[in-house]
């Protein structure tokens, strides 16, 4: 078995697609992986304080926040939040998470050029308002998602607070 993680790494590799480091150096070493979690109590503060955020900015919004696996942790939503926010707001997070890459960004990527066809994957929503989530380490946690402000922009920006609110616990 051992090898043929070894080969598939390689052809990976020889294919042209970038693998981290220790996918390439490690590849077939263990036999299985661990990897960081958000506890729940943490989510809910996440989302929390991006909900904050966006009220004190005068926005009703719904908030998601996903692990690493896109599976949803925490959903919130205002009581005048629109009725999309909370389905728009989880896409959003789950994005981020398959793409690794905050939405607002991948919305710029995807416009045109050879990344468009992203915007064609079920439950992909490249808008703004999707946000990483990772450790000191840039390790990846998972991710929140944003929905009801006025712009892409300013559901990032709630997003952000919320994940600088809990920054100081996952900064392991």
């Amino acid at each position: 078995m051992n090898r043929f993680i070894a080969a598939a790494t390689a052809a990976l590799v020889a294919a042209g697609v970038a693998l981290p480091a220790t996918a390439q150096d490690n590849a077939g070493d263990e036999a299985t992986v661990s990897h960081k979690s958000l506890t729940l109590e943490t989510a809910l503060d996440l989302a929390e304080a991006a909900l904050a955020h966006c009220r004190e900015a005068g926005y009703q919004v719904a908030v998601s926040v996903v692990d690493r696996g896109g599976n949803q942790q925490v959903s919130l939503r205002d009581r005048f939040a629109g009725p999309h926010t909370p389905d728009t707001s989880f896409r959003k997070a789950w994005t981020a998470v398959s793409f690794r890459t905050d939405t607002l960004e991948l919305a710029k990527t995807t416009e045109s050029g050879t990344s468009w066809a992203v915007r064609n994957v079920t439950m992909a929503l490249p808008l703004g308002g999707g946000v990483m989530i990772r450790d000191g380490d840039g390790s990846m946690l998972g991710a929140v998602g944003v929905s009801g402000a006025p712009n892409g922009e300013a559901d990032e920006g709630c997003g952000k607070a919320g994940i600088a609110a809990i920054a100081d616990r996952i900064a392991f």
